[in-house]
């Protein structure tokens, strides 16, 4: 439990915990404050900042100097534009290649990761016994804002170590990209014996798969990173900090702490790749590496799944090397869902079968089994209320029994949906700032996800030039066979027709702020030839929805 609050981790060092998923640290420099990892949102981290400064013992009347993002993770660096609507001066540091890795993040999949969030941290559901109760890495997610300062400098993009004096205190950052996150850091404070670990330790196991949805994170590498710091800090750290829970104080305890911390994450890659090199399947390898942790590992808090989970960690692993499919010829080309449900009820003796047999399992607590069979009977008959209301109540057993906070979230918001239906979830991840950081090749690689194939096959072939002169850049897009595709090009080529418009009118476009048509109306953006070929590529456009269905709908919501 983790009260909110200032907390102090060394002389020169503090912590806000509390006020959402991520710390916010602060850490003394010559003429004020590095900000460390600013949270989800602008709103938290300006009441985090101001609470902050206003109960520092020292200090608290200089200003942050610079923010720096450990890493490319939403919930440290959304609070941005609070810190600098505090601090306008604030220098901006992150990580290696931080931009590109969150547009790729959080734009081209980002519609069904925003719904997936609202489901692993149980974003929809109260705050109680009964609902969510923790996230973890911390108590919750907050509300508001999310935001995105483009660093002004980047770190490590030159190789795996870099020292840099930022406002006179000296620091080491080792390129840890590839591990928890695709673009990430850790820091050492040679003058402090501080390490910050950004994301590679907490107190607990973490994702190598996180349940909302991303690439498969690489165990191995993550094992090896941590390796390398305590090769290189192992023997004068006193201070380990991180952008989750709490810090470790003392040489002894620390490196126990880092030594378990590698090797969970080596064992999860190592005992997975054995096993299934031993022929054990994807769908078995969950239960069969509980077998494999020893007692050392197995004894510790902080190796426990309350984040990751040994189960669905060591399918992260297979699925990385060898993919979903277990070489099973029943599991290469099944049945879609709905036209399978049906058809395992149908051989299950009817719904009502289903039904009285998961009763009689549900007593006995065949949770799991219920849930797979019950969810059958739902997927073919939305409205068989019995079989709704029974996987409801199964699900929240699950939720209660599980000891990973998000499995409970997602077990818990599953029942609520198959009770209520869908609610107001979490906040898109894709804000107008990380939007208007994408360039004009992504940008259209994006509209190119947005792309209904059929609809757009009846165009036929449609080419367009996009020069944009506020960033001197020329995109050629061709949509031909159902797909959509781009090239930046040196010059103009021979195309339908020509669209000129700054960078910048794009990012408003599509943040809703104006639309093509007045742009093009009032001479702020050109289109010269074929006049039709923005209208052959619009119309092939679909709008995504965020409240896709994840458990089955009742037939009348369904409808809406």
């Amino acid at each position: 439990m983790v009260a909110d609050g200032l907390y102090k981790v060394r002389e020169g060092i503090y912590q806000v915990r509390g006020t959402d998923l991520a710390n916010l640290t602060l850490i003394r420099s010559d003429h004020g404050w590095i900000a460390y990892d600013v949270l989800l949102t602008k709103e938290a981290a300006k009441i985090s900042l101001e609470f902050a400064m206003k109960n520092m013992p020292e200090g608290g009347d200089l200003p942050v100097v610079a923010m720096i993002y450990s890493h490319s993770h939403v919930d440290h660096f959304g609070g941005s534009r609070g810190v600098q609507e505090l601090y306008p001066n604030v220098k901006v540091y992150g990580s290696n290649n931080i931009t590109k890795e969150i547009v790729d993040e959080n734009v081209l999949a980002g519609n069904a990761m925003s719904r997936r969030v609202a489901y692993q941290y149980g974003a929809t559901l109260g705050i109680n016994s009964h609902g969510i109760v923790d996230a973890a890495l911390g108590k919750g997610l907050s509300k508001g804002e999310i935001t995105y300062v483009k660093p002004d400098y980047t770190l490590n993009s030159k190789g795996k170590w870099e020292a840099l004096t930022i406002d006179g205190l000296d620091m080491i950052f080792m390129d840890a990209s590839g591990t928890e996150a695709t673009s990430e850091m850790t820091t050492y404070i040679p003058s402090m014996k501080a390490l910050w670990t950004a994301e590679l330790t907490y107190q607990g196991m973490h994702n190598i798969y996180t349940l909302r949805g991303a690439k498969v994170r690489d165990a191995q590498k993550w094992s090896k990173d941590i390796n390398a710091m305590i090769d290189a800090f192992g023997g004068e750290v006193e201070t380990l900090f991180s952008a989750h829970t709490a810090p470790i104080w003392g040489n002894g305890e620390i490196n126990d702490f880092l030594r378990l911390q590698r090797d969970n994450y080596g064992l999860i890659h190592n005992q997975t790749l054995r096993l299934a090199n031993q022929g054990v399947t994807i769908q078995d390898i969950g239960d069969a590496i509980q077998d494999t942790i020893p007692k050392a590992i197995r004894k510790s808090w902080h190796t426990n799944g309350y984040h990751g989970s040994y189960s669905h960690n060591a399918k992260a692993v297979y699925n990385m090397y060898l993919g979903y499919f277990d070489m099973n010829p029943a599991n290469l080309n099944p049945l879609p869902t709905h036209p399978e449900a049906a058809k395992f009820v149908e051989y299950m003796g009817g719904a009502d079968a289903v039904v009285k047999r998961a009763k009689s399992d549900y007593s006995q607590g065949e949770y799991r089994f219920v849930a797979t069979a019950l969810n059958k009977v739902v997927m073919a008959q939305p409205g068989n209320d019995q079989a709704r209301q029974l996987l409801a109540d199964t699900y929240e057993q699950l939720g209660y029994q599980s000891e990973t906070a998000g499995w409970r979230n997602i077990y818990l918001t599953g029942a609520q949906e198959l009770r209520i239906g869908i609610q107001p979830g979490a906040p898109k991840t894709a804000s107008a700032d990380v939007i208007s950081e994408m360039d004009m090749p992504t940008l259209f690689d994006f509209l190119a996800v947005k792309i209904d194939s059929i609809k757009a096959a009846k165009q036929g072939k449609v080419t367009l030039n996009v020069v944009t002169p506020d960033d001197n850049r020329i995109l050629y897009v061709e949509m031909s066979n159902g797909n959509l595709n781009n090239i930046e090009v040196t010059k103009v080529k021979q195309a339908d027709a020509t669209l000129t418009i700054n960078k910048s009118d794009v990012t408003r476009i599509l943040m809703g702020q104006t639309k093509l048509k007045t742009l093009l109306a009032d001479g702020t953006a050109k289109l010269s030839g074929d006049k039709t070929t923005i209208d052959k590529i619009s119309s092939s456009l679909v709008e995504f929805k965020t409240d896709f269905e994840i458990v089955p709908l009742k037939p009348e919501q369904a409808k809406n």
